[in-house]
């Protein structure tokens, strides 16, 4: 039996601190739609700005907002968030903090790339900091990046996947098609064809992050395909991958859904989550603002986080629905990955390299 502990998919907030480096600090404001509550330190504040999935996507947008809130109830800082509606928003929600003089804004998500650029230029005073999106090749001191080896954690419930199938039919649900959904699409591919080469792989991308009809949708359409488990990766869209679940398991069928971001058993039940493939985006979060509290500011650098940092990973609750062998496998897969012995591929080209 593999002890719980390695199960625990969280990178802690000293791990990730030891991986950042120490640069300067700096200040930055809110908006007037903004939510959340002010702490007893009101000379340090931090805002976020979620992409179009918001902050009660179920997945990274509401993961990232955990991680304020937690820095908020240890240090006292303020934190306050805005939630964007369309692509239009970015520039104008982050302008906003920036103007209004908070310490650190932050962009949530691949989406709010180009938004963050945009204004950590304009304002090069401001500090800002960006999830899933690496700007450190941009010349960008004011701005701290963080990504994550989604296609690391990805392999893993692949291997999961691969193993536990009963149709040997799986698929994949995508949001919008682009780099970091491509490698928790790709990594999931590799992890299930390196189990069970004979299993087919259907993929879907919805091209949404927020249109939970269409993640019910896509999900009707491959479970009456033969499909019995699918890996979305897809934030709130996702939620119709699981309501469509839950309405097959009450008809009786036997279908399963890998979340994303979260572990998502804590919020749609076990009896529908297989396991999910959880980022620590609560974490990188918070060690980032805790940085610029303390003088340590990252900027100009990007942290990228995978299974070695604890920073991408399967929950606890997993062992609840998976067997012990299936779970040891996981962890010698999980080890070769750390090891180096495997190179899980997160492009197109480079799975199609290890899998003709």
């Amino acid at each position: 039996m593999i002890r719980a502990k390695k199960w625990v998919a969280g990178a802690t907030a000293a791990v990730l601190a030891l991986a950042l480096v120490t640069a300067g600090c700096g200040t930055a404001k809110n908006e007037n739609n903004a939510q959340g509550g002010g702490g007893g330190n009101k000379t340090f504040r931090v805002a976020m700005v979620t992409d179009v999935g918001g902050v009660n996507d179920n997945s990274f947008n509401e993961s990232a907002w955990n991680g304020l809130q937690k820095l908020q109830q240890d240090k006292g800082v303020e934190v306050k968030y805005v939630e964007s509606k369309n692509d239009a928003d970015y520039v104008p929600n982050l302008t906003s903090f920036v103007k209004d003089g908070y310490d650190l804004t932050w962009g949530i998500g691949y989406l709010m790339g180009d938004a963050v650029k945009e204004v950590a230029k304009k304002n090069p005073d401001a500090k800002l900091a960006i999830v899933d999106f690496d700007l450190s090749k941009e010349g960008l001191k004011n701005v701290a990046s963080v990504t994550f080896k989604e296609h690391e954690g990805s392999f893993l419930v692949g291997v999961i996947a691969g193993m536990m199938t009963k149709t040997n039919k799986v698929g994949f649900v995508g949001g919008m098609e682009f780099d970091v959904i491509k490698r928790f699409e790709n990594g999931f591919k590799a992890g299930v064809k390196t189990v069970n080469p004979k299993a087919d792989v259907v993929v879907v991308y919805t091209g949404a992050f927020n249109k939970p009809d269409l993640g019910k949708q896509a999900a009707a359409s491959m479970y009456d395909q033969g499909v019995d488990i699918i890996f979305h990766a897809s934030g709130q869209t996702g939620d119709g991958v699981f309501n469509e679940a839950k309405e097959r398991r009450k008809a009786g069928k036997t279908v399963w859904v890998i979340g994303v971001d979260k572990d998502q058993s804590l919020t749609f039940g076990t009896d529908v989550t297989l396991t999910s493939m959880v980022k620590r985006v609560d974490n990188a979060v918070y060690t980032v603002s805790e940085k610029l509290l303390n003088g340590q500011f990252p900027g100009g650098r990007v942290l990228q986080l995978g299974l070695k940092e604890d920073g991408v990973g399967i929950p606890e609750t997993t062992k609840q629905n998976v067997p012990a062998d299936v779970l040891a496998k996981v962890e010698e897969y999980k080890q070769k990955i750390i090891n180096g012995e495997i190179k899980v591929p997160a492009t197109d080209k480079e799975y199609q390299a290890q899998f003709k």
